[in-house]
């Protein structure tokens, strides 16, 4: 079971993710799309849209100083254990309950408001059911291991190192064996929303519009209005009495 949890899903997770992706771009063009529901209602989601959207920008990037830098390195530059912990669970807390109140006050959006409800396709339910469900347990793995309830767990000697050993096709499978319940049931729920990318509107997340950065400079002149009383009209422009 460990060898199926841990050194096979995750490749099979990203081949999903792939392969969808791919599949999206070539084939459903026209269905890469947020289907955004802002013209169905906007209060709720000035709020939950910037709290979820910047409270996971800050959460991906600590999942990536978490699983990718080795301990190695943060030894190596003079920062602690404690203070490390200190910093990640401060830090991490603030973005994971940004980006879980964001995404309850976007479900409670979608479910609560009948146009925005009407608009909800099938694949949004399990998409919110396991963003959410991603969110909740990541949260309550972590405040386990800060008050002490996994046993002194240090997920950096175990969860980041098998995590690393993805990316050489060598899963050190072994290591996730000590990992307490909730990390599990977290880490799974994480690869099963990435393969659930491709086939629901989080899609998106791959659309960046690069071209704004490089696009021309669109000009704006004001008009005067009495150089435009000399002007002849034209014809189809006439003012009608």
């Amino acid at each position: 079971m460990d060898l199926l949890l841990w050194g096979v899903l995750p490749y099979v997770s990203i081949a999903l993710l792939i392969a969808g992706t791919v599949w999206r771009a070539r084939f459903d063009k026209f269905g890469w799309t947020t289907h955004s529901s802002q013209l169905h209602e906007s209060r709720l989601l000035r709020i939950g849209s910037p709290l979820f959207h910047f409270g996971m920008l800050f959460v991906i990037v600590g999942h990536v100083v978490g699983l990718l830098i080795p301990k190695s390195w943060t030894d190596a530059v003079g920062l602690s254990d404690h203070a490390y912990h200190l910093m990640a669970l401060s830090t991490g807390t603030v973005a994971g309950v940004a980006a879980a109140v964001g995404i309850g006050i976007l479900v409670y959006r979608r479910f609560k408001v009948p146009a925005v409800r009407r608009a909800t396709l099938r694949s949004d339910h399990l998409m919110y059911s396991f963003l959410l469900g991603a969110m909740i347990l990541g949260l309550t793995a972590t405040l386990l291991n800060s008050a002490g309830m996994t046993d002194g767990y240090n997920y950096r000697d175990g969860i980041s190192p098998w995590f690393r050993s993805l990316f050489t096709f060598t899963p050190d499978y072994h290591l996730m064996a000590g990992a307490p319940l909730a990390f599990k049931v977290h880490i799974l729920f994480g690869f099963t929303l990435f393969a659930l990318i491709p086939y629901s509107r989080l899609v998106h997340m791959f659309s960046v519009p690069l071209k704004y950065l490089f696009r021309p400079y669109v000009v704006y002149r004001k008009r005067d209005p009495e150089q435009l009383a000399n002007r002849p009209s034209k014809r189809g422009w006439e003012r009608v009495s």
